[in-house]
């Protein structure tokens, strides 16, 4: 796409917006695979459209203010990136524009305290426990409350699981094969911490010996994708010190968190040259923990003796569109005699959960969310399988009245139960 974009103008940290601009084509196979163009059907809420007006912005013919809404019903799935023929790194856009125009906003008291409320408890595990209690005594009046509030209000689960302490270490059983740091995540130790527990066993039965660094903290991905680069680089930066750096990779369990994470070298561009290789050698280590046991060749259970299993398989969006990853959890999956693995349509259709898009944008977030679970509920499947604990939770929330609900996991979930079976 041509441009007047003046390179000078942009400093370092957000020139690099300036290449997916160039190499966007405007050829429109992005439509069909875009969830606001398809749920909301103009041109300016289709990655293209978005594409356009993030130019007309820069150029200075169009103010910021006159885009917000189209750039904000963006989830930031990335399903465009995979349907590019250009290659047009869209991420590399959306991300960097949205902290870009963060500063000139005037943003409303109630959206700044859900911002605020959204930053101060997500990424802080005992803070996101004691909120979703709390919630739990305001759900009677969610539906009158503003809508971003009552969203969090309905969506925060009716109970949470007890709290799991991790070690520092845990050993490989048999020879080691590799050593592993584990990001243990905020929200997820919260609701569901039992997904990297499975996900330790799975390892260290795999000869992976996996260190949890204590002073680790959230990954930064939630403020990196609302326009927050600060708060994002903060998060990061804790996590440089507390990660050590002679493992062979640092292992995580949630596509969003991965995906944040392998976006550090962006986050930091334009930043002080240590921190920027700090960045870089960090994000090289990040690997999905489909992504690693694949690499490293998984040792599927020798038998199953469990009745056949119908799995379908749910692509989290920062796992296949972010990552490129869509082999691996199949791979794994099918390792495994007895699981037969399903394919739903639209598998390239963002569920609605977004990391907080389901809270800011509520009505979209709830008509992608039963899209989903409908085409999930079309396979037969005995069991829901994804790489993601906000995909996990927004398809078990819209699965609530169906008849018979369907069991939703990890997929190292899946994996760590096939294994433990046989060995009891």
């Amino acid at each position: 796409m041509l441009h007047n974009i003046s390179e000078t103008a942009l400093t370092p940290e957000y020139s690099g917006m300036i290449k997916p601009i160039e190499s966007c084509v405007h050829c429109g196979f992005c439509l069909p695979t875009c969830p606001t163009y398809s749920t909301m059907g103009d041109e300016m809420n289709s990655p293209r459209g978005r594409i356009f007006l993030i130019k007309e912005t820069l150029e200075g013919r169009m103010d910021p203010s006159e885009i917000e809404p189209f750039i904000d019903n963006c989830l930031g799935c990335l399903a465009c990136v995979s349907s590019c023929p250009s290659g047009v790194e869209y991420g590399e856009l959306i991300t960097p524009y949205r902290a870009w125009s963060e500063s000139t906003r005037e943003r409303s008291f109630t959206e700044k305290l859900q911002r605020f409320a959204l930053l101060k408890t997500i990424p802080h595990p005992s803070r996101f426990r004691a909120a979703s209690k709390i919630a739990h005594f305001f759900k009677p009046i969610a539906r009158h409350l503003p809508k971003g509030f009552g969203a969090m209000i309905e969506l925060a689960p009716e109970e949470l699981p007890p709290k799991h302490e991790f070690k520092d270490h845990y050993p490989a059983i048999g020879p080691q094969r590799g050593q592993v740091a584990l990001l243990i995540g905020c929200a997820q130790q919260a609701l569901a911490p039992r997904i990297n527990a499975a996900a330790i066993r799975v390892l260290t039965r795999n000869g992976i010996e996996v260190v949890i660094p204590k002073s680790q903290g959230c990954c930064g991905s939630l403020a990196m994708h609302i326009g927050e680069s600060k708060e994002a680089c903060r998060a990061a930066r804790k996590n440089f010190d507390a990660f050590p750096t002679d493992v062979d990779a640092i292992i995580t369990t949630a596509a969003g968190c991965g995906s944040g994470m392998k976006e550090y070298t962006h986050l930091f561009a334009g930043q002080d040259i240590e921190e920027q290789i700090q960045a870089n050698a960090f994000s090289s280590k990040v690997m999905d923990i489909c992504e690693y046991l694949d690499q490293i060749g998984f040792i599927p259970p020798k038998t199953n003796d469990s009745a056949e299993i119908k799995v379908a398989y749910h692509d989290a969006c920062h796992l296949a569109h972010a990552q490129k990853i869509r082999s691996a959890p199949r791979s794994l999956l099918q390792s495994v005699t007895g699981i037969t693995l399903l394919e739903p349509a639209e598998w390239e259709i963002c569920c609605g959960s977004a990391g907080s898009y389901n809270i800011e944008h509520p009505d979209t977030a709830k008509e992608l969310g039963r899209r989903k679970v409908a085409n999930l509920y079309d396979t037969g499947a005995d069991i829901i399988a994804t790489g993601n604990i906000g995909c996990l939770a927004q398809i078990e929330f819209h699965s609530k009245d169906k008849d018979t609900p369907i069991r939703v996991v990890h997929t190292v979930e899946l994996l760590d139960e096939v294994d433990r079976k046989e060995r009891c």
